[in-house]
């Protein structure tokens, strides 16, 4: 890692101690920074994702549904994204009628809950507090796991960032030391071997 350049001798050069200093630094930063804003993007990213599930899980309510009939095509809000119809097959839509918790009744294109579905079968579907259909509401077990991920990929990021950092100063300090050496050799080098030349 370059610490060693550290020692006390007369071959010592100025960039060798900056790269001696930079290496320290690179070690501090791999063994306490990284591992530091790791732990701290995970703390606040599942500080928030915990009040986004917490949230959703008191707004979105499993409500009873009935299949009216299948579902003539694709509802109108289906995504567009041709890259989203080749992830795999998707569940059968369906009109289904559903009452809302706060009362008032719906109907509207949802995902089957089995297949082939028939009319009047019945199933369950997550809705908002107006009976709008949602996705399920976001575990808190998941949201650990996302800001698990999220604190990981910061460490991993901050250490990749150290090394590119120090490698991009060590590469620079290389290519001042061969500037500097072709000079002094430039100076000297023509009076190479000439006898008296104090060389």
């Amino acid at each position: 890692m370059g610490v060693w350049r550290w020692r006390r001798n007369p071959l010592r050069r100025t960039t060798d101690l900056i790269e001696a200093w930079v290496a320290f630094a690179a070690l501090v930063s791999l063994l306490v920074l990284a591992p530091a804003a790791g732990c701290l993007a995970g703390l606040r990213v599942d500080a928030t994702l915990q009040r986004a599930a917490q949230q959703q899980q008191q707004e979105r309510q499993l409500v009873p549904a009935v299949v009216v009939r299948p579902a003539a095509g694709p509802p109108a809000d289906a995504p567009q994204d041709p890259a989203a119809q080749h992830q795999g097959p998707r569940r059968s839509e369906v009109v289904a009628a559903w009452t809302a918790p706060d009362g008032s009744t719906h109907q509207g294109t949802v995902p089957a809950a089995q297949e082939p579905p028939r009319p009047g079968d019945r199933f369950r579907i997550w809705t908002d507090t107006a009976g709008r259909p949602v996705t399920r509401p976001l575990e808190p077990r998941t949201a650990s796991v996302h800001a698990a991920v999220a604190g990981l990929a910061t460490a991993l990021g901050t250490a990749a960032l150290t090394v590119t950092v120090r490698r991009l100063v060590v590469r620079r300090l290389t290519h001042e030391r061969y500037r500097r050496l072709d000079r002094a050799w430039a100076a000297v080098g023509p009076d190479w071997g000439r006898t008296g030349a104090d060389s």
